[in-house]
């Protein structure tokens, strides 16, 4: 792959994460389920690591990751490291454990929504910000919430997977 062709690729990676931003953001939050919203975010994040493996995965969380910090409300910085390390480990894992596909999607997205939860939780029970009861009230629904957008984001990627191999000429 020459240089113009790993831009172009990244370019069209980052282009097709502003519609799934745009609906997290504007359409989405706006229907919250049993209290929570859905974050869609970290799901393309992994959708694109288990596609194109753990270094790739690694640098679009990254910049998923800086993004993520950017919208959600009271992020500090840790989603920047955090999504770096879940887009590694979810391509390492469609890599080397599970295979690059639906089902390996939902399971690394799974783990992802829970890794991020249960530092929210464990950030909240340190801080005092409410019992470990309300905090999973609220963390539980968003994880399964979440999940259920699996089916969207990652036929999204495939397509976009696709037509960047079909532009590219791979």
């Amino acid at each position: 792959m020459t240089r113009q062709d790993f831009l172009y690729k990244w370019f069209f990676y980052g282009l097709s994460l502003l519609p799934v931003w745009w609906l997290e953001l504007f359409v989405l939050s706006r229907f919250p389920v049993l209290g929570a919203t859905p974050m869609l975010l970290p799901l393309a994040a992994v959708a694109v690591a288990v596609l194109e493996g753990s270094v790739s995965g690694a640098g679009f969380g990254l910049a998923v990751g800086v993004l993520c910090d950017a919208v959600y409300y009271g992020g500090w910085g840790g989603m920047t490291l955090g999504m770096c390390l879940i887009g590694w480990g979810a391509g390492a894992a469609a890599q080397y454990v599970l295979r690059p596909n639906f089902g390996g999607c939902l399971l690394c997205s799974a783990g992802a929504l829970a890794a991020i939860d249960l530092f929210r939780v464990a950030a909240g029970l340190f801080t005092g910000l409410g019992s470990l009861s309300g905090l999973l009230e609220v963390a539980v629904p968003e994880i399964l919430w979440s999940l259920c957008f699996v089916c969207l984001i990652y036929p999204w990627y495939t397509w976009v997977r696709r037509r960047i191999v079909k532009f590219l000429r791979l």
